[in-house]
Formats: C-alpha cells, sequence, structure tokens
C-alpha cells in the first residue's frame, strides 16, 4: 500500500460534455481496457508537477518517510515471497512490519538504472519510486541468493537497493493495474488533464533514458492524497507515472534482456533522434512494449529541453556517483571492456542532452 504524504498539484475539476466524452470514448478504444471509468479518470491526469530544479539533492534524493541515506547499511530479515519480474530480488523486513524488496547484484542492470531514471524522472517533476542505493545485511536470507555470508544466519548484499513507492493510492480497478502509452492521447486539458507539452516530454524522456520496458504493468495510475482507492470513479487526482525503470540508460531490445539496461556502451551509440531531421524519438518497442518511436511536438522537446538545462554539472555527476556506475562493465557482458567511468557517464549525458536542445520540430 502506498502512504500519502502531501504532494503539491493542480487538477481541473470540470463536467465532461457530451461531445468530449464522445470524442474520449472514441479515442479510447485503441487502448487495452477502455471504460467509462477508466476513460474518466485517464483523461483527467496529470503527468508532470514542478520542481525547484536547482535545489534538488541527487544524491540524497527524495527525504520522505521511510528514506536511507547514500550506503546505509540495512539489517532487515527475510521474507518468503514471490516477486515478480526477472531480476534479482527478495522481500524483508526491517523490524516487525517494515516490509521491502531488496533488488541486488553487482551484474543486475536494473541496480544501476532504476536508481538513475527514478532520480532523474523526480528531479524534473515528473512520477517515479523512491530507490535508494544501501548495503543490505539480511538474516535468513537462503545461500542460493547469491549474498556474501557473515556470522548469525546473516548475508551482505552490496550493491543492493530498496524500493519505496511513490506516496498515493494506485488505481487499479478489477486488478488491472497500469496504462499503456497511447492512452495518453485519451488525456485532454479541457477536463484537467495534462497538457500535450507535459505528455510529450515524458515520451521524450523515455527516449532520452531508453525506457525499453514499457509494457502497461510497468506504468502506474496514482491518486495524489488517497491511501486506498475503493471505487472505480474515485480516483480525485489522477496521476500517471512510470513505476518500474530498471531497464534504461541503454539501448532497447525486443526481449527486455538484463544488459540492455545501464548500458553506458548502447546508450552513448544510441542517438535520441530516429533521423538526422524530424522529430521522431529513437526508441523502438520491446514485445511487450507499448512505446513505439514516439513523435514529440515542438512544445514537449522545448519542455523537456529546457527542464534538463536546468541541472548543474554537479547534479549530473552526483546522479551517476548515487547509482554507483562505476561497478558496471562499460558493455555489460563483456569483460575486456572494462568499467565505466563516472566522467564518461556524464559526458554521455551531456551529449544527449544536446541533441534534445539543439533539435527544431516543426
Amino acid at each position: 500500500m502506498r502512504t500519502t504524504p502531501y504532494l503539491p498539484m493542480l487538477v481541473l475539476m470540470s463536467t465532461c460534455a457530451v461531445g468530449a466524452c464522445a470524442t474520449l470514448a472514441a479515442r479510447a478504444t485503441d487502448a487495452p481496457e477502455a471504460s467509462d471509468a477508466r476513460v474518466s479518470v485517464i483523461s483527467r491526469s496529470q503527468v508532470w508537477s514542478p520542481t525547484q530544479i536547482d535545489a534538488m539533492d541527487l544524491k540524497a534524493g527524495p527525504r520522505e518517510d521511510g528514506a536511507f541515506p547514500f550506503r546505509a547499511t540495512v539489517y532487515c530479515t527475510y521474507l518468503d515471497k514471490d516477486l515478480k519480474g526477472n531480476s534479482p530480488k527478495f522481500a524483508c523486513t526491517i523490524g516487525n512490519d517494515d516490509e521491502v524488496k531488496v533488488k541486488f547484484g553487482g551484474n543486475n542492470g536494473e541496480v544501476y538504472g532504476e536508481v538513475l531514471a527514478t532520480r532523474l524522472l523526480w528531479a524534473l517533476g515528473f512520477g517515479a519510486d523512491r530507490m535508494y542505493p544501501v548495503n543490505v545485511i539480511c538474516h535468513g536470507c537462503p545461500s542460493d541468493l547469491g549474498g556474501i555470508e557473515r556470522p548469525g544466519d546473516e548475508s551482505r548484499f552490496d550493491p543492493a537497493v530498496i524500493e519505496r513507492k511513490m506516496p498515493g493510492g494506485e488505481w487499479a480497478p478489477d486488478d488491472k493495474p497500469g496504462w499503456s502509452w497511447k492512452e495518453l492521447d485519451v488525456v485532454n486539458p479541457e477536463l484537467g488533464g495534462a497538457p500535450k507539452a507535459h505528455r510529450d516530454a515524458l515520451k521524450l524522456l523515455a527516449v532520452f533514458h531508453h525506457h525499453t520496458d514499457s509494457k502497461p504493468e510497468q506504468q502506474v495510475v496514482l491518486c495524489l492524497g488517497q491511501t486506498r482507492v475503493l471505487a472505480a470513479h474515485s480516483c480525485e487526482r489522477p496521476f500517471l507515472m512510470i513505476s518500474d525503470v530498471g531497464l534504461t540508460f541503454g539501448r532497447a531490445n525486443r526481449t527486455n534482456a538484463n544488459d540492455s539496461g545501464a548500458n553506458l556502451v548502447a546508450w552513448r551509440r544510441t542517438p535520441v533522434w530516429k533521423d538526422e531531421a524530424g522529430c521522431t524519438g529513437n526508441l523502438p518497442k520491446s514485445f511487450t512494449g507499448t512505446l513505439d518511436d514516439p513523435v514529440i511536438s515542438e512544445d514537449g522537446r522545448h519542455f523537456l529541453a529546457n527542464l534538463l538545462t536546468q541541472l548543474s554539472d554537479r547534479q549530473i555527476r552526483d546522479l551517476f556517483e548515487v547509482a554507483r556506475v562505476e561497478l558496471r562493465l562499460r558493455n555489460p557482458g563483456d569483460v575486456p571492456s572494462g568499467f565505466a567511468t563516472i566522467d564518461e557517464w556524464v559526458d554521455t549525458f551531456k551529449q544527449k542532452r544536446d541533441q534534445i536542445v539543439t533539435r527544431r520540430c516543426a
């Protein structure tokens, strides 16, 4: 369950005119699980909330309840629970009732990519769960997880990250979570939803960090200011966010392979734009993905360019330091490629940012 501190957001509420509803319903037929309730919620959704970018501490991250300092040592007790996904992870409890999910492993691209993407999304004002790089001491963890054994039935996992959910209640009627990127076309500013510039900026940011695993389950409809969402129409302040961004900062591939995440060689070689002219983002979808080479408006490009250029050199360096990318091979799986440096990642970030800043979209 998601907790809910206050998050500033203006969402305009208005009555749906007959003509507007008809248009939205027609659009929604192209999206999975379209329904009147779904159209009502998606059409009113926001995707961005303003932040003071120059004041965001990318190394510390969100300082909310449950936050951990960078590389804090966290003691927990193993919880035998099945977790979705293919990357190495386990559940454990801190104290009596604080259940957390731990992703771990030096060869696990999600340990690096998820920190990079969530910190960047958070700093710029887009939705993201909170990922904290920590050193985990697990009591009772099975030996086949591969932790470093310690006395007293303990194992050490480092590098590792602990996930905290973005504040709010998840809207998932009939236990069908998520949203498709095609459903961004259902969002209607006239009904209080996000303007096209914000939606296109989110698409372009997904291209920038190469969000390869874009199936609906990887995105969440969040109800800001609510802890429980009981009825389909009860989401008062809907917000669309990406909830799983582990396979990022590399290159998209059809199978969502783990080595596509935090892959410096692949990320550096992959241009932001599909062609030398025009504004089609270079992001071919995976087999299960829903975001495929999106066409970006000039307003969307300009909006994201303005956000990215507010990041200082110090903040960009902090982003890669907190993700500990120097522990990741430049080209995962290719040992002779050697370990990447912070400077290489920072330079590549700036080069790709420049591709967005210098492009003009008709």
